[in-house]
């Protein structure tokens, strides 16, 4: 399943397709989660692919640590522990019907 597949496609006043924003679940704290020190300039897709398998699943780790406007890690945008959700099919299941 990629990022955009539950995104909304509309037609706009010009008669083209475009995408509709797409809404993110919160994810609340459980005691599953992990929580990692990344490296200097790690990237939020690597880390998903290594827990998830998937790499467009990025958007978890984004979310649950509040990360906005990057993917790849620096100092200047990122500093501490990151936190990884591990139990992710509630989230997932809570991402595709806020986005139908």
């Amino acid at each position: 399943m990629g990022r955009y597949s539950n995104t909304r496609v509309k037609i706009n006043n010009n008669s083209k397709r475009v995408y509709s924003y797409t809404l993110y679940p919160k994810i609340k704290l459980k005691n599953s989660d992990i929580f990692i020190t990344p490296k200097y300039s790690e990237r939020l897709d690597i880390l998903a692919n290594k827990y998830y398998d998937d790499p467009s699943l990025w958007w978890i780790i984004a979310q649950a640590n509040g990360i906005k406007g990057f993917t790849s890690l620096y100092s200047k945008n990122f500093k501490g522990e990151l936190r990884i959700p591990t139990e992710i099919s509630d989230i997932l299941s809570e991402f595709n019907s806020m986005n139908r």
